[in-house]
């Protein structure tokens, strides 16, 4: 036996404690787990409560919203215009965190903690420019930014170009007129984000004008001479006529239908008239979101409205409109359509497993709007796109099509086919008063010869 051993006091607390000292800690870090778990446990509410709390100590330009509350649907069209409308990634980034109704994500606040300094710095010098300009006194409103940016504009130059000179090309082999029809907008925005768009959502949208206006005068003027440039690059090509390049020099029919909602253009109206003025026909297409602004137009010689479906459900999954009353501005378009004494045209665009089902429907939107013709016509697949999920499977066969067109026609006994052009998967339905005044027409001509 050690003697050493025998000198301890075991019955002393101290000595006990020390004994069994591996217990004691074992049972220290049992309970503070235990505790740190029932904190955890209680506070998950007040977590993010808190968070919002230190963020807003911060003084940054953000908001903090309650996701358990927030409806996406409610701030729809907010959200889309501040971040699409930017037009470039790089005026977005900016832009989002001065936002004070943008989500901001855990991630950004480092960087947005980086800038609030330099923000605040140049605050005082913003605000002095701002009250420069409110002191000129000229009642004007502060500068506009431009729609687009130097990048996004080569962008949908390179996107417009290659289907013009496709069209030009199949112009001087068939010789028809289009090569003096001239394909322009007066605005690249829109208010639609449709599945089928072969911009792939590169150009702004938005549901007003909030950008830099270019005058008509100049819209017409410049669009005049890219049209004549772009003519010019087939002088000399075999099998381009002298005669016919001659005729392509001088613009005789104008198509508001390039990119965007033509109609958004503030001066909408006078630039038709200066196209008038020109001896320049004018159709114009509209994405019937803007009841108002088409009763407001003045006769142009063909005015398209775009009825891409004929149900609710189906319009919102096609057009991936921003208006939150789309459907009711919908209905009114074709309303307001149906009082235009004008030559007027719905353009269905077919797209397979879709809205090819809705024939009673579309007879029904016939009615509301009585045009003069209905252009039906397959979707046409543009690539793959991120902003869309359509496939060449969504793409009808010309059959499918004419089928469609026969029990549509046989729905509406006031229309009947007018003409097919299988190439295009497009054929073309005309309301019967349309035969009986081309019939007039031509008994007077005979009887004035």
């Amino acid at each position: 036996m050690d003697p050493s051993l025998d000198s301890w006091d075991f019955s002393s607390p101290l000595i006990s404690l020390w004994i069994n000292r591996f217990y004691i800690y074992l049972g220290f870090a049992f309970g503070i787990s235990l505790w740190i778990c029932f904190q955890i446990v209680i506070r998950k509410q007040g977590f993010a409560a808190s968070l919002a709390e230190a963020v807003a100590s911060l003084d940054l330009p953000v908001a903090v919203i309650n996701l358990q509350e927030y409806d996406p649907d409610d701030h729809l069209v907010e959200e889309e215009e501040e971040l699409v409308e930017s037009s470039s990634e790089e005026e977005s980034g900016v832009e989002d965190h001065e936002n004070p109704n943008s989500v901001v994500d855990v991630e950004d606040l480092g960087k947005i903690m980086n800038c609030a300094k330099k923000e605040k710095r140049e605050k005082e010098h913003q605000e002095e420019n701002s009250a420069l300009v409110r002191s000129t006194g000229k009642g004007e409103g502060p500068e506009r930014r431009a729609m687009i940016t130097p990048a996004l504009r080569e962008a949908l130059t390179k996107q417009v170009d290659a289907p013009r000179e496709r069209r030009l090309l199949q112009t001087y082999i068939l010789w028809h007129e289009s090569h003096r029809c001239m394909e322009t907008t007066p605005s690249l925005a829109c208010a639609n984000k449709c599945v089928f768009c072969w911009r792939h959502h590169t150009n702004p949208v938005g549901t007003e004008w909030r950008w830099k206006m270019d005058q008509p005068e100049m819209i017409l003027k410049e669009a005049i001479e890219n049209h004549q440039n772009m003519i010019k690059q087939f002088k000399g090509v075999p099998g381009v006529k002298e005669d016919r390049f001659e005729e392509g020099m001088m613009v005789k029919h104008c198509a508001l239908s390039l990119v965007g909602e033509p109609i958004m253009y503030p001066e909408i109206n006078r630039f038709l008239k200066l196209l008038h003025e020109c001896k320049i026909s004018s159709f114009l297409v509209t994405n019937a979101q803007f009841p108002v602004e088409i009763r407001n137009l003045k006769p142009v010689t063909q005015l398209y409205v775009s009825v891409d479906a004929s149900t609710k459900d189906s319009l919102k999954k096609i057009d991936r409109p921003l208006f939150k009353d789309f459907w009711h501005r919908f209905l009114n378009s074709l309303k307001a359509l149906a009082a235009k004494q004008q030559r007027t045209v719905y353009r269905l665009t077919l797209v397979k497993a879709w809205n090819v089902e809705e024939l009673q429907a579309y007879a029904e939107l016939v009615s509301l709007g009585s045009p003069d013709f209905i252009e039906v016509k397959g979707v046409t697949y543009c690539g793959e796109s991120s902003a869309s999920s359509l496939t060449m499977a969504n793409v009808p066969w010309h059959e499918e099509v004419v089928h469609f067109v026969r029990e549509l026609v046989a729905l509406i006994p006031d229309y009947e086919i007018a003409c097919e052009h299988e190439h295009s998967n497009c054929l073309l339905i005309a309301h019967k008063r349309v035969r009986v005044a081309q019939l007039c027409l031509l008994l007077s001509a005979s009887f004035l010869s």
